[in-house]
């Protein structure tokens, strides 16, 4: 074909398609997309018995048929009325302008909240307490197991592997439930999970009746009419199922995923448990260092190696180290902000060295990257090494021992450096997470038919390991939880979190407020929200503040939403608003003050308490706070004369022009039978 014939052929395709009224963009906009569509079943008509045959009947209708079979994907009952599918732009258009359609949601991934992860999933604990487990309660929805269900249970159910069964028997924190798994990603898809996976899981789970719910992913956050985990959940919550969620791995301020005021949202916390080596220079100094390398060998008279002379080399920079210098010996690397200790640990794979000893007060590396032997220094001993490697001649490790566990370490709990911080992007107002538990290296099932890690030239497979991630403290939440729920079958989602809350502790174990594990420092109420979980508080808490559907509905109507944007969270075409304005009787307090003139100098809130503690009861408020901020409440004494009762009181809230960013102080209600009702009161400057 000459040029004058393609130019010929190209006006001639040209020309078919403007009389077809079809252009190139509009081809390549039929694409088809995966969609969640939000429908109203007041609008099924009657000849169709189930709600999926409604729905696959609606594909099957368009001008432009969907193949029922071929682009269905799910139908949802529960956290939704709705289905999933695979459509093109002009087919969903078409159910857009049906007057039963609510809603669209264009499929998204979520992220699995552990630090590195080759277990994902979706647990759920079962409604009743039970040593039994069965399997057939295991559902895959195109997903992989979970490495979380061991922490939340333990006996009988910890995790599972590639081929969907349970399997492990050590202990949980509630290690008689029943747990029931709800797969929704599959080992080797990437460690997203679909929007329309998680809405089937949860969706099963709420028709088998569960009483726990937990998630330890989370996806984007959005205003919560676009939030399917906030739907589903708000669902959930309305059958009386308490769903807790991971607060994310971000790290960061502003950074909480899954703030719904209906959920749990919990952070992660460190434990006072080290695992470390021991080594003993020829000179006979002795150090203590952390360490997860997992064989127990004890290495002896190894030479030690320090690139004195090369800034480059004693940093163990990318292609610094030779093999003749280094080869089976043990490498000193010194403390750097041009390659962290990850980077480190690969260049000394790569020219063979024996072991590792690297210098750094933060380390970042996961159990499983402990691939040679390695011990990593606090500066301060590390500079001790470094000054005796420096000045003699042929340095010498006599001994290097792996591998100790070691308990009571201080400061312990911290927050740990990965854990999504508040305020919330959406709510701010709304203090998240709720709570902290622990989060870092906790020892999980995992599948046993997945390598877990390379050790030298072999891959390690191992039934349990050690993870981190918001996505292990969740599941502690869950726990207690089922726990509460077996003590106080009565108590519904929000009694129970407010138990959590209002009975946490806020002081590690040097009897300080808890340090941010990132800096250092202590920690405030956006970094651990109401503070640490403490089970056995929890079970007796005197007073919870407790709501209801109405109250999450009033705080709806309250962010401004749209007709349609409501009825997508509601999944009803009808609700009652509040005639006046109501707060939220969250068991935390939260004041937005702004610079704008017209924003009042004191923010004012009202709560109301129930008793579950003893009949007579009578609590004094007592109030902590730093000098830049006042607080006053409204009674200060509230009598109970029995179980059940009601009393409300309100409290204001005024800080200092000059106050910080971030100001906080406690409301603790303190009665005479050794009950004390916590809150975090915080201030926030915008």
């Amino acid at each position: 074909m000459n040029s004058s014939d393609f130019l010929l052929l190209q006006a001639l395709s040209c020309l078919l398609l403007l009389l077809t009224g079809i252009s190139n963009a509009e081809l390549k906009s039929e694409e088809y997309q995966t969609y969640i569509v939000h429908m109203d079943s007041s609008h099924k008509p009657a000849t169709f018995l189930t709600h999926e045959s409604w729905h696959r009947f609606t594909l099957r209708s368009l001008s432009n048929p969907a193949d029922g079979e071929g682009t269905f994907l799910y139908s949802y009952s529960h956290v939704m009325q709705g289905f999933s599918a695979r459509l093109t732009p002009s087919q969903l258009a078409e159910i857009e302008k049906s007057p039963a359609h609510i809603g669209t949601y264009r499929e998204s991934f979520g992220k699995l909240f552990t630090t590195h992860s080759p277990n994902k999933g979706l647990i759920a604990a079962g409604r009743k307490i039970s040593t039994e487990y069965d399997y057939d309660s295991a559902r895959d929805f195109f997903g992989h197991g979970t490495h979380t269900s061991s922490t939340a249970a333990g006996s009988y159910v910890l995790g599972a592997n590639h081929f969907g069964y349970a399997r492990g028997t050590a202990r949980g924190v509630a290690p008689a439930a029943h747990v029931a798994m709800y797969k929704v990603l599959f080992a080797t898809d990437t460690e997203e999970s679909a929007a329309t996976d998680v809405l089937a899981g949860m969706d099963q789970a709420i028709a088998d009746g569960v009483d726990i719910m937990s998630l330890s992913l989370g996806f984007t956050q959005t205003p919560y009419f676009n939030d399917v985990i906030a739907i589903a959940s708000l669902s959930a919550m309305e059958k009386n199922i308490f769903v807790v969620c991971a607060a994310g791995n971000d790290g960061a301020y502003n950074s909480t995923y899954n703030g719904a005021p209906w959920i749990t949202t919990v952070g992660a916390g460190t434990l006072d448990r080290s695992f470390t080596a021991t080594m003993t220079l020829e000179n006979g100094l002795t150090f203590e260092g952390t360490s997860y390398f997992p064989q127990s060998i004890y290495i002896e008279d190894v030479p030690l190696y320090y690139g004195k002379s090369n800034g480059s080399k004693s940093i163990c920079n990318y292609g610094a180290l030779n093999r003749s210098e280094v080869h089976r010996k043990i490498v000193l690397c010194d403390n750097s902000t041009t390659i962290d200790v990850e980077g480190q640990k690969e260049e000394l794979e790569r020219v063979g060295a024996y072991a590792g000893i690297f210098m750094t007060d933060f380390s970042l590396l996961d159990p499983e990257d402990y691939s040679i032997p390695s011990i990593v220094l606090p500066t301060v001993s590390g500079a001790l090494v470094r000054e005796y490697v420096a000045n003699v001649t042929a340095a010498k490790v006599k001994s290097m021992a792996f591998l100790s566990t070691n308990l009571g370490v201080k400061p312990a709990p911290q927050v740990a450096y990965f854990s999504s911080r508040g305020p919330d992007p959406i709510t701010p107002g709304v203090l998240k997470p709720d709570i902290l538990a622990p989060g870092v290296d906790v020892l999980a099932a995992i599948a046993p038919n997945k390598p877990f890690m390379e050790l030298g030239k072999y891959d390690l497979t191992t039934d349990y390991a050690l993870y981190s991630g918001t996505s292990m403290s969740a599941p502690h939440v869950a726990g207690v939880a089922a726990l509460l729920k077996n003590i106080h079958p009565e108590w519904n989602p929000a009694a129970i979190r407010s138990a959590l809350m209002t009975t946490a502790y806020t002081k590690d174990n040097t009897r300080t407020t808890m340090k941010n594990q990132m800096i250092n420092l202590p920690a405030t109420p956006l970094d651990f929200g109401a503070g640490h979980i403490n089970p056995n508080k929890a079970m007796d808490p005197g007073l919870i503040y407790d709501m209801n559907v109405q109250d999450y509905v009033n705080f709806l109507c309250g962010l401004g939403y749209t007709a349609k944007q409501m009825s997508a969270v509601l999944r009803r075409n009808q609700w009652s608003c509040s005639q006046e304005p109501t707060d939220l009787n969250y068991p935390s307090i939260t004041a937005i003050f702004t610079n704008k003139t017209s924003s009042p100098t004191t923010k004012t809130f009202s709560r109301v308490v129930t008793n579950v503690g003893d009949d007579d009861s009578v609590y004094q408020a007592t109030i902590e706070i730093p000098k830049e901020m006042r607080i006053k409440v409204e009674p200060r004494t509230l009598s109970f004369t029995k179980k059940n009762q009601k009393q409300g009181f309100v409290i204001s809230i005024d800080i200092d022009e000059d106050a910080p960013t971030v100001t906080y102080g406690y409301l603790k209600w303190i009665d005479q039978h050794n009950h004390t009702v916590s809150s975090p009161v915080v201030a926030i400057k915008f």
